[in-house]
């Protein structure tokens, strides 16, 4: 499986002093440590966390803490021919779904994950499922859960 990414976007978000700062930052999406990295790094005393819109196909949310790592993937479908969904997959304790990959186009899509990532700040895991039930697009669906958290103008800013 060969990825070559030119779409989407990967950026670490995190709250300081009553706000929140976004910053865009260099991910190729093969490596969950990569987005581990990026978000340690903030060495953020506040709530941390990386969303990445991969290749405007899936958004992962990626939450690392001190005993273990969150993480939301919105499509797991997606696992079946894409290395980094299937890692993300995997590191969230999921299987890989046994799916012909000549008919993804005929199943539905599902979000697997920690559904209560977000509830510390406020999006409960009931209004996540519905947003990832909702079939929106990556972008839109991390534009809404910007809304919802408080930090859409820093995210469009960031990341365009």
């Amino acid at each position: 499986m060969t990825q070559e990414y030119e779409d989407g976007y990967a950026g670490t978000v995190a709250r300081a002093d009553g706000g929140w700062v976004v910053r865009e930052f260099e991910d190729d999406f093969t490596d969950l440590s990569t987005s581990i990295k990026a978000v340690r790094a903030l060495r953020s005393e506040g709530a941390a966390f990386a969303i990445l819109n991969v290749e405007e196909d899936y958004l992962v949310v990626v939450r690392p803490g001190p005993s273990r790592t969150r993480l939301l993937l919105s499509d797991a479908t997606m696992a079946v021919d894409d290395d980094f969904a299937a890692d993300i997959l995997d590191e969230a304790g999921y299987e890989v779904p046994d799916i012909d990959p000549d008919e993804l186009d005929d199943v539905e899509a599902w979000a697997e994950g920690d559904f209560a990532i977000f509830e510390d700040l406020g999006l409960s895991e009931e209004r996540l499922s519905i947003l990832l039930d909702d079939d929106a697009d990556p972008r839109d669906l991390a534009e809404t859960i910007a809304e919802d958290l408080g930090f859409l103008d820093e995210l469009t800013d960031a990341v365009g």
